[in-house]
């Protein structure tokens, strides 16, 4: 069983930045279309960003323009970078394959935008 970590999140404020890293414990990352989602409370998952083994990007509409997503795939490792962040960008934040994520979710990794 692969097993994702996130890591990265915490708290920051409007307009602020993070980078999150998503590790993965066996090189898999060449085979799957990896992706961002996020949870945000009371609301259901949701796809923020995903990208290709050749790096070919897919944007939500809400994060188009400020968030990056990359990846390395010697390092088994998925990127987002956010910018301008905003407080509707709080969720705890989780990678996975795409479009059926078929990996054992991980813990995530909160963010938090708050003044």
């Amino acid at each position: 069983q692969v097993q994702l970590v996130e890591s990265g999140g915490g708290l920051v404020q409007p307009g602020g930045s993070l980078r999150l890293s998503c590790a993965a414990s066996r090189n898999i990352f060449s085979i799957y279309v990896m992706a961002w989602y996020r949870q945000a409370p009371g609301k259901e998952r949701e796809l923020v960003a995903r990208v290709t083994k050749s790096g070919v990007t897919y944007y939500y509409d809400s994060v188009k323009g400020r968030f990056t997503i990359s990846r390395d795939n010697a390092k088994n490792t998925v990127y987002l970078q956010m910018n301008s962040l905003k407080p509707e960008d709080t969720a705890v934040y989780y990678c996975n394959d795409y479009p059926r994520a078929t990996m054992a979710w991980g813990q995530g990794t909160q963010v938090t935008v708050s003044s």
